[in-house]
């Protein structure tokens, strides 16, 4: 039987619980994220994946919401991040390396992951 090959970037193989641990963190709290990426964690390409989106969709999210928090929409969407980012930090923490449209690639495109 054939196995299907599933298409992980490069250094998947080698995915420690700590570096499970240091990607769940970056998701959760996304200001971790930048200090993950100012230690030696970077070097890591599974923590480096997660914690460069983390802190690019945290922000980009925080500053979405602050904005249209004076409309109270921005408050129910700062919600519904925060539940999606609890999920993509338990999808990390299983080891999967997460795929977020326009986020993923526009990380990708600047060469940050």
């Amino acid at each position: 039987m054939a196995e299907e090959m599933i298409h992980e970037p490069m250094g998947a193989q080698d995915v420690t619980q700590d570096d499970k641990l240091w990607a769940l963190l970056s998701w959760l709290l996304w200001p971790i994220a930048v200090i993950v990426l100012l230690i030696d964690k970077k070097e890591r390409p599974f923590i480096k994946y997660h914690a460069v989106q983390a802190l690019v969709f945290g922000v980009v999210t925080y500053v979405i919401s602050g904005i249209l928090s004076t409309i109270l929409i921005g408050c129910f969407l700062g919600l519904a991040v925060f539940v999606y980012m609890i999920y993509l930090a338990i999808k990390a923490y299983q080891g999967e390396w997460i795929t977020i449209p326009f986020v993923t690639d526009f990380c990708k495109n600047q060469g940050w992951i």
